[in-house]
């Protein structure tokens, strides 16, 4: 299988209208409705890649299977890190493209940025996730108690990192 990272086009923008706007679409990951037009008007003025948010399309074997996205942080006066996510289409779940579009997404900001950290969250529920994770190389650190408002209560998260140096992931 071929994964591949790269901008988005216009023609891209649906897929994140949909994830935006479709409570079905993630539902272990759904927070309510979103505006859109905050969508449209980044992807016009810096096709939604800056140097501190960046979104870009996943394809396997040339088609669109999602997008992955980052979002720089810091911790103490001079920990950058970058915090990843992604967003799959649901025909494209379950068949490896997850892990290998964040391990590639991890690649590519170690390459590309002076951070030693990436990580990334997940719901406890979310199995599927804390396996795809585990398999793109990162370790899970522990428990973010209350992480997030969903569903009408406070929900516990997991956070996993990798470091630069950390061993790279598997096939």
């Amino acid at each position: 299988m071929n994964i591949t990272l790269r901008p988005f086009r216009a023609d891209d923008l649906d897929l994140i209208r949909t994830v935006l706007l479709d409570p079905d679409f993630a539902p272990t990951t759904w927070a309510g409705f979103r505006s859109i037009q905050g969508i449209d008007r980044d992807f016009a003025e810096n096709g939604l890649l800056t140097d501190g948010v960046g979104r870009l399309i996943v394809e396997a074997d040339g088609q669109v299977a999602g997008f992955v996205s980052y979002t720089k942080g810091r911790y103490g006066i001079q920990g950058d890190y970058c915090e990843i996510g992604i967003a799959l289409r649901p025909d494209c779940r379950g068949r490896g493209i997850g892990w290998r579009a964040q391990a590639a997404l991890t690649e590519y900001l170690f390459e590309h940025l002076p951070i030693e950290r990436v990580q990334a969250g997940t719901q406890p529920e979310n199995v599927a996730e804390q396996k795809s994770l585990l398999k793109a190389g990162f370790m899970l650190e522990g428990v973010i108690r209350a992480a997030e408002w969903r569903a009408g209560a406070w929900r516990d998260g997991l956070l996993y990192s990798r470091l630069r140096h950390d061993p790279p992931p598997g096939n």
